[in-house]
């Protein structure tokens, strides 16, 4: 009697044991995954800014030189 309670006793401890390492590992290869999704946001948002910082700057050099306007007269009464 007293080595069934020992054995079940155990038998617990290895499942408790094993459920904790699974969670372990489940937390662990979500914190990866969001890891490399953060990573891939990033790449892209750089990679976007560059793309449209280049064409503004393009967009600025090509841009008609724009006619100067003199000052507006003041009316006499």
């Amino acid at each position: 009697m007293v080595e069934n309670s020992k054995d079940t006793a155990r038998a617990r401890a290895d499942l408790r044991f094993k459920k904790q390492e699974e969670a372990a590992t489940v937390r662990q290869k979500a914190m990866a995954e969001y890891v490399a999704e953060s990573d891939a946001r990033q790449i892209k948002t750089n990679k976007l800014r560059a793309l449209r910082l280049a064409k503004e700057a393009e967009d600025l050099a090509n841009a008609p030189a724009a006619p100067v306007k003199k000052p507006a007269r003041a009316k006499k009464k």
